[in-house]
């Protein structure tokens, strides 16, 4: 047996706490890789997959991990993910190639550009093009300030300004100016509303799911940056070791599969033979098989089974199935399904 083991970043926070919606252990469970702490705040391990090794983390620092190889798979957001490499190539000019393998579906937030309504009456480019006019310099607040810097940067060349005023310089809160033209974000840790409220920044860069706190302190959304979810993430480096990419995939095909699973259901049923070629009719006008359907066939009757989108609004399951009983479907059991892996393919990695 194989020495090699995966180290997977898992983050801390509301995906972690089973009360709070994230579900990710469940998700985890039912991939088969069942975790050991990691719902109560770690240490987190995995007890029957010893090859996987839980680093606990928050996924602000993922990207840079997976960069240094210190951890060859992650699960958080894209825009963390972006952040960090944003960061490398600004400050250390380093690239991350890093690796989104797919989403989790969970966990959806808007990166907004936010300020006081009156400053904006005219939208954003009129009000930055004043404040650079009257002195040169902007001031922004932002929990991502690189991701914040490359949105500002596309402001600048959008306007035909001079390249100059692109400097940027990123600082806490709230350090005096290192330059005089361009701008200073102030890197925050929350509450980014009040700074732009208070005036004590000319604009913000947030992170909304609703937008209801934005609302709540009176200031408008300008600007949409991007849209970010939950997603899992590989570093490149694991093509070179055989044995670590092997795990890697079995890890991402096994995670696909309960992520996949989550809508859907199993549905079982019994007909008459002579109900029997109807019934396939329903089923491949429908789609609601692969290369053919799943039928265990007896003296008279033939059993059926088929998977389903519990969620699907063009075909809603109780229609399906009242539909199905109409043709002469019998017996007709759901099953919520743990897993299901439509095929080694979903992997692209």
């Amino acid at each position: 047996m194989s020495d090699a083991t995966l180290t997977i970043g898992l983050p801390a926070g509301s995906l972690a706490d089973p009360n709070r919606g994230g579900s990710l252990v469940q998700l985890l469970a039912h991939a088969g890789f069942p975790t050991k702490g990691y719902d109560k705040g770690g240490p987190s391990s995995f007890p029957i997959t010893p090859f996987l090794v839980g680093w606990d983390g928050r996924p602000q620092e993922f990207g840079s991990q997976l960069a240094l190889d210190e951890i060859d798979i992650a699960i958080g957001g894209r825009d963390w993910i972006l952040e960090r490499q944003l960061e490398f190539k600004y400050e250390y000019d380093q690239d991350i190639p890093l690796e989104c393998i797919h989403s989790l579906g969970r966990g959806g937030v808007r990166l907004v550009i936010i300020a006081r309504p009156d400053d904006v009456p005219d939208g954003i480019q009129p009000y930055l093009r004043d404040i650079i006019a009257r002195r040169g310099l902007v001031t922004m607040v932002s929990e991502m300030p690189y991701i914040a810097y490359e949105w500002f940067r596309g402001q600048v060349e959008a306007m035909g300004l001079d390249a100059s005023y692109a400097k940027v310089s990123v600082q806490k809160f709230k350090t005096p100016p290192r330059i005089d033209r361009g701008i200073v974000i102030y890197e925050t840790w929350g509450k980014t509303e009040a700074k732009v409220t208070n005036g004590s920044v000319d604009i913000g860069l947030e992170i909304t799911q609703s937008g209801s706190a934005i609302r709540n302190y009176g200031l408008a959304i300008v600007d949409e940056v991007l849209e970010s979810e939950t997603t899992i993430w590989a570093s490149p480096a694991l093509r070179s070791d055989p044995e670590k990419y092997d795990l890697a995939r079995m890890f991402l095909m096994n995670l696909y599969g309960s992520i996949y699973a989550e809508d859907r259901v199993l549905v079982l049923f019994n007909a008459r033979r002579e109900e029997a070629d109807a019934i396939k009719a329903y089923l491949s006008s429908n789609r609601l098989f692969g290369d053919e359907p799943t039928i265990n066939e007896g003296p008279h009757y033939l059993e059926f089974s088929v998977s389903l989108n519990a969620t699907s609004r063009e075909l809603p399951l109780a229609r399906a199935r009242y539909e199905l009983a109409k043709l002469g479907a019998t017996a007709i059991e759901t099953i919520p399904l743990e897993s299901s892996i439509p095929g080694l393919d979903v992997i692209k990695f």
